[in-house]
């Protein structure tokens, strides 16, 4: 599984190797580290409740999405605009106090 967040036109990549042992805290970390880069503070996103949410709904996506990323879209998460791509890819975007948009995209591993 992978995470991509983006800022404006730089973004990050992040391989989360079982998502059903992930390390909340270093992903949201390295997160946070990446918006601090550009100079935004990510922490009021809930990034350390958002991405959590993000991989559960994609978590099991491989064999066509038996998890719960439809009912995430549908639930929606603050003032993210969640979308169900095909393939089991799950995206969040928001607007950031810059104007500049922020998004996030779990891909699931299809090995």
């Amino acid at each position: 599984m992978d995470i991509d967040v983006s800022i404006n036109s730089d973004s990050i990549s992040i391989n989360i190797e079982n998502p059903h042992r992930v390390d909340i805290s270093k992903v949201t970390g390295n997160i946070l580290d990446f918006g601090n880069k550009f100079g935004v503070d990510l922490a009021p996103y809930e990034m350390d409740k958002l991405i959590p949410r993000m991989i559960r709904g994609v978590a099991g996506c491989e064999n066509g999405c038996p998890s719960d990323a439809q009912s995430l879209v549908r639930q929606g998460f603050g003032e993210f605009k969640l979308e169900y791509v095909e393939g089991g890819i799950l995206t969040a975007v928001n607007t950031l106090g810059n104007g500049k948009p922020l998004e996030v995209k779990i891909f699931p591993d299809f090995d």
